[in-house]
């Protein structure tokens, strides 16, 4: 018998145990008794889960990604919320506080009876709401799908942590790792909302392209790059839903392999300061392309880079009127290979003139054949997403939420630090400039992030840090006005000019002098919010050696103490095979 043909023998008969059990206890499935450990198997946990784990790492885990899961319950918790709450369903959390609002005006009666009326009015709308909790199926709840689960610790902790659901299912194409997922749902008494299944990812998808069979939510964490994914998924999603996609080959996608970049994304990455903002920017960029083929496009809810990889949550409509502003969304990167300035070329055009939309062509380039400031040629990259990443709105009230109740996440102190920082980000400005990088250019001494900040807020700009770099200046100051700030900084802290190259980028832009006098002066709108609360925004490496592992084959040498799982070894016999 081949070794798949056991596997889906022993996820049958799991099923069939699971049933049993089921049954006995008068199909209460929160009365199923928990599996017993087999020999070998640990115990992990995480958030409101407990995880069984076999001995020979069977099944891939990476303990990092807690701020991943943390972040990904947050955001499907608000999601659930708002959506839910058009279907009359209230969504309760466990530690939650109620926000109560109290009358403060004690000598108007005539007010205090007015606001007494509208409290009772709203308790009684509440009173009259479906009530969703943790663990409990929810009949107007959401439908949940995560293609790539692995052991199930995501899916279970949906069950365990997210009200109004209706049900997860929970996919691997593992036979061993979807038994996994079936014993690991009856372990923590989420059967009942939680079902295993073993497809390939894609397939399950396309077969719930149907609009009555979508999903509400869809989770997709690969090991590596979602791309070959993403078609299925932006089928497979109901009207509004959500996608949350993970891109872990930021190798590719911060340009080390444009073209490789290419093939997967229909966009090509170039290696800037600015590579993990571009990388969002690319994977948005082929979500709206791939959806826009079915008349569907994007809107992003809030796209993070953290530690070695990316985060995109984004809803997906349907209109073609919409997807017609597709182009116009999209933008191609002029990056000077010599100081690093950039400019963006939007891919349409449409006229603000017209009663009537009318699209057309953008013009440009944007760019001459040479770099206006150092006279090196530039890279082309893109196209990439040019409009916001992030919706402000959702993002308030999922930092909100997070900071309302910190004991429901082990991460929410920086879930907090870094929502905290998106909120301050300008939405409307692509990108962003490094100091070091800008310094390294001209040789110079690096000027204090409050200071750099000061002088673009003095000369009229508008400027913020980014989450995915603590060294940014995201601002909407054209280049020739950061130079100019540059040059003005050089002069207070002068380089050795004699030592410059006449053909070097730092000779050419310091030949010029500044158009603007700078002013260093610390404003304290310079400073940001996040900043002064000390909040954690830019997280720092655990431990050494503690980014995403190689796909492990063969014994692992950690033995016990290994925390991360393998792919057991291939027989002769699967050779063979």
């Amino acid at each position: 018998m081949k070794s798949d043909q056991k596997d889906s023998l022993g996820l049958n008969l799991l099923m069939q145990n699971a049933t049993q059990a089921h049954l006995l206890t008068n199909g209460d499935p929160k009365e199923t008794p928990p599996p017993e450990l087999l020999p070998g198997e640990t115990v992990v946990k995480e958030g409101k889960a407990a995880i069984l784990f076999p001995n020979a790492n069977e099944v891939f885990y990476n303990p990092v990604q807690e701020f991943n899961r943390d972040l990904t319950c947050a955001v499907i918790t608000e999601f659930a919320r708002d959506l839910l709450a058009e279907r009359g369903v209230k969504v309760v959390v466990p530690g939650e506080k109620e926000k109560v609002l109290v009358s403060l005006t004690e000598e108007d009666p005539e007010v205090d009876a007015e606001a007494d009326l509208t409290t009772e009015k709203k308790n009684g709308d509440e009173e009259s709401a479906v009530v969703a909790t943790v663990g409990e199926k929810c009949e107007l709840g959401l439908r949940v799908l995560e293609g790539l689960a692995a052991s199930g610790l995501r899916s279970v902790r949906f069950a365990l942590e997210v009200p109004g659901l209706l049900s997860i299912t929970a996919n691997d194409f593992s036979a061993k790792a979807a038994a996994l997922i079936a014993r690991n749902a009856q372990y923590n008494g989420v059967s009942h909302l939680l079902q295993a299944s073993c497809k390939d990812a894609s397939m399950l998808m396309y077969e719930k392209r149907g609009k009555k069979e979508r999903y509400d939510v869809i989770d997709l964490d690969p090991y590596g790059s979602p791309s070959h994914f993403l078609d299925a998924a932006v089928q497979a999603v109901s009207e509004g839903g959500l996608l949350c996609i993970t891109c872990t080959d930021m190798a590719v996608m911060a340009g080390n392999s444009g073209e490789t970049c290419y093939s997967k994304y229909g966009s090509v990455s170039i290696k800037a300061k600015y590579c993990h903002e571009m990388a969002l920017r690319i994977i948005l960029h082929s979500l709206d392309q791939r959806a826009g083929v079915y008349q569907r496009y994007i809107q992003p809810l809030l796209s993070v880079s953290v530690d070695f990889y990316i985060r995109v949550f984004v809803r997906v409509f349907t209109g073609q009127a919409t997807v017609k502003n597709s182009a116009s969304k999209q933008a191609l990167v002029y990056n000077c290979v010599g100081c690093g300035s950039f400019h963006l070329q939007r891919m349409g055009g449409i006229p603000s003139h017209f009663v009537h939309m009318k699209y057309s062509a953008a013009s440009g380039p944007p760019v001459g054949t040479e770099c206006e400031h150092c006279g090196q040629r530039h890279q082309l990259g893109g196209p990439l997403w040019a409009e916001p990443i992030h919706d402000s709105q959702f993002v308030h009230k999922v930092l909100s939420a997070v900071a309302g109740n910190p004991s429901r996440f082990g991460t929410a102190k920086r879930i907090e630090g870094m929502l905290s920082v998106v909120t301050e980000e300008l939405d409307d400005v692509p990108l962003y400039y490094t100091v070091d990088s800008l310094s390294s250019t001209i040789h110079c001494n690096t000027p204090p992030l409050l200071k750099f900040r000061s002088a673009l807020l003095h000369a009229g700009h508008r400027v913020s840090i980014s989450h995915a770099c603590k060294n940014a200046i995201k601002t909407d100051a054209p280049s020739a006005a950061i130079w100019d700030i540059m040059r003005c900084w050089e002069k207070m802290n002068p380089v050795k000019r004699e030592k410059l190259s006449v053909t070097s980028p730092a000779f050419k832009i310091l030949s010029t002098e500044p158009s603007l006098e700078a002013c260093f002066t610390a404003r304290e709108d310079a400073n940001p919010q996040s900043r002064k609360r000390h909040l954690t925004r830019f997280q720092e490496n655990p431990h050494a050696f503690w980014g995403p592992k190689a796909r492990a084959k063969g014994t692992c040498t950690q033995g016990d103490v290994c925390c991360y799982s393998h792919d057991p070894p291939i027989t002769e016999e699967e050779k063979a095979e």
